[in-house]
């Protein structure tokens, strides 16, 4: 299709091609997915969550089918920080498209150091700090408490220079509070939002699927939950957000935009359809098209109630 409007957003100083990018935990570092799609047509790459030292993760199971959704119990499985900046940074500085490393940890200080040995490596435009996995405790803490959040990231300003994006956990008691503490401590856009805790038994065996008991749900099960979360803090929040949850198709997307997201991150279907973020543009150009809408920025956050 021809490009007749403009999909250029920005995500703080973050500029984005176009509003569609790959969530983190489900597209790897880009390698496998090279062979799939070209990743110069996508918005942005964000990284499978990075620690200061490899991770083996949980015991198997890790990854249980549910009903319109996915449990995974991964745990954050990575490289670490030293093979990380190797051999996955050069490999996705081949590509124009934006490179969002996702950071984790298990304490405070697991995350600035992160920051500063992260701050001088050439072709990172963002940091999503990933305080919301449910699979690791202690960052599922941190990320449910908005003071916490605005304490790690005033410090995490003062190690790098690299534009934060926070990516926050529906299991917050007060989803805004922490969205607002984000703002306040210099984050320049949202992630939101990140799986929900759930679980899944064997019947026959009388025990749980998975190797960790609990995981994080994602996939269709629960795009109205996260289309809530990103419309009510794009309410009270004057930061762009990147909705996620649940986006299978150019319809989904359509929504979260609708909804007051400036941007949205494919996660679970890149598993059913690696072509999925390719035809979430497509789609949306078409919409545009079909709306008469020039700039992509002119259809955010216009749901009419």
């Amino acid at each position: 299709m021809k490009d007749t409007c403009n999909l250029t957003i920005d995500l703080g100083r973050i500029k984005l091609n176009n509003p569609v990018l790959v969530a983190s935990g489900t597209f790897g570092y880009g390698e496998e997915y090279s062979q799939l799609i070209d990743l110069n047509k996508l918005g942005g790459i964000i990284t499978k969550s990075i620690t200061l030292e490899p991770r083996q993760g949980n015991p198997p199971p890790r990854l249980i089918e549910t009903p319109a959704g996915l449990l995974n119990a991964i745990g954050l499985v990575n490289p670490g920080l030293k093979v990380f900046c190797k051999k996955n940074i050069p490999f996705l500085k081949q590509f124009n498209t934006r490179i969002i490393v996702s950071i984790a940890g298990e304490k405070e200080e697991d995350y600035l150091r992160l920051g500063e040995k992260l701050n001088p490596v050439q072709g990172i435009d963002g940091l999503e700090v990933n305080v919301s996995c449910p699979n690791v405790q202690e960052g599922l803490t941190l990320g449910k408490d908005p003071e916490k959040v605005f304490s790690l990231l005033r410090r995490l300003k003062r190690n790098s220079d690299i534009p934060l994006i926070v990516k926050i956990t529906p299991e917050a008691v007060n989803i805004i509070e922490v969205a607002q503490a984000s703002r306040e401590g210099g984050a320049e856009a949202l992630s939101l939002i990140n799986t929900l805790m759930g679980m899944a038994i064997d019947i026959e065996k009388q025990e749980p699927l998975l190797g960790n008991i609990i995981g994080g749900l994602s996939g269709p099960a629960i795009k109205p939950i996260a289309l809530r979360y990103v419309w009510q803090v794009s309410q009270n929040v004057d930061l762009p957000i990147i909705g996620t949850g649940g986006i299978m198709g150019p319809e989904d997307a359509l929504e979260f935009v609708l909804a007051g997201a400036s941007a949205v991150a494919i996660g679970t279907a890149n598993f059913v359809d690696p072509q999925t973020p390719l035809k979430v543009i497509e789609g949306i150009k078409r919409y545009l098209v079909r709306k008469n809408i020039k700039n992509f920025k002119d259809l955010i956050g216009k749901l009419d109630f």
